[in-house]
């Protein structure tokens, strides 16, 4: 991991994201580039005017000043030779303007926080983490505003026993491996299912063979009511993250995250989520 793109509106909700993002760049040694997008439309005048410019050219300074206090402002200490960048961007879209940086600074991972009370509720209502989550080109990491979690020492990922799942955990073991992290590789599906414990023995052993990464271990877990018991799984083996597979068509998230049961959650998850695009393995 070379480039980490994070994101901010400077607010509360925006600083667990920020501070996960600076461990993950101490812990590759790679480029953080800290981001804010603003907007200032032109309400009276239909053409860019001098006074437009002016106002526009105070705006960047200001944001800028504003980016750097928050950045300082929200971590005890920072690596004196980190390769840092704040980048204060204009546009009327948040998540647009989020991927268009990303793809121009070649970001291996977007890292932004989530407004909602929780990261996977933020995922299904929120319009920026919904774009982002399907058009990212590299992989996106969500954070709870609640989240404490700079250290990551144990992370689920949450399998449907696709070929693009291996390509993702061998990257995961990547970062794992920089945390000296357990991967817990779990499965949680309807009895239903058809022959769920034969793919899961077929699935461990096509990932052993693909994924050299000795901390790993794999969990079939049966359920009706998969929404609730993944939140219960994550919370069983103290995850620090859980990870997922964001496909075009039938996405984990789409596939288990259902309206219905985020209206039913007891339990709010307070781990941040890393989601790998297929288009982007």
């Amino acid at each position: 991991m070379k480039t980490i793109l994070y994101a901010t509106d400077y607010s509360e909700n925006s600083v667990s994201a920020l501070q996960l993002a600076y461990s993950l760049a101490k812990k590759f040694s790679a480029k953080l580039i800290v981001m804010h997008v603003f907007d200032m439309p032109i309400t009276l005048a239909s053409t860019v005017t001098v006074s437009y410019l002016k106002k526009e050219e105070k705006l960047y300074v200001e944001n800028r000043a504003k980016l750097k206090n928050f950045f300082d402002h929200n971590l005890d200490t920072v690596e004196m030779y980190m390769d840092l960048n704040f980048v204060i961007y204009e546009g009327t879209s948040v998540s647009s303007s989020i991927l268009e940086n990303a793809i121009k600074f070649n970001a291996d991972l977007i890292c932004v926080g989530a407004k909602g009370a929780s990261v996977l509720k933020e995922l299904l209502l929120g319009s920026t983490a919904k774009t982002l989550l399907k058009k990212s080109p590299c992989a996106l990491l969500v954070v709870p505003a609640n989240s404490e979690k700079t250290q990551l020492n144990k992370m689920v990922y949450a399998t449907d026993f696709e070929q693009a799942d291996i390509f993702a955990i061998t990257k995961l073991a990547k970062i794992a491996q920089k945390f000296d992290a357990q991967i817990r590789v779990v499965h949680i599906t309807t009895r239903n299912e058809y022959d769920g414990e034969g793919q899961m023995e077929w699935f461990k052993d096509t990932l052993r063979e693909k994924v050299d990464y000795a901390k790993m271990e794999f969990d079939l877990v049966f359920s009706e009511q998969i929404f609730e018991d993944l939140l219960w799984y994550l919370e069983n083996a103290e995850a620090d993250l859980l990870v997922m597979l964001e496909r075009k068509e039938g996405a984990f998230y789409q596939k288990y995250f259902q309206p219905d049961l985020v209206q039913q959650m007891v339990k709010i998850s307070s781990v941040p989520l890393l989601s790998f695009n297929v288009g982007g393995l």
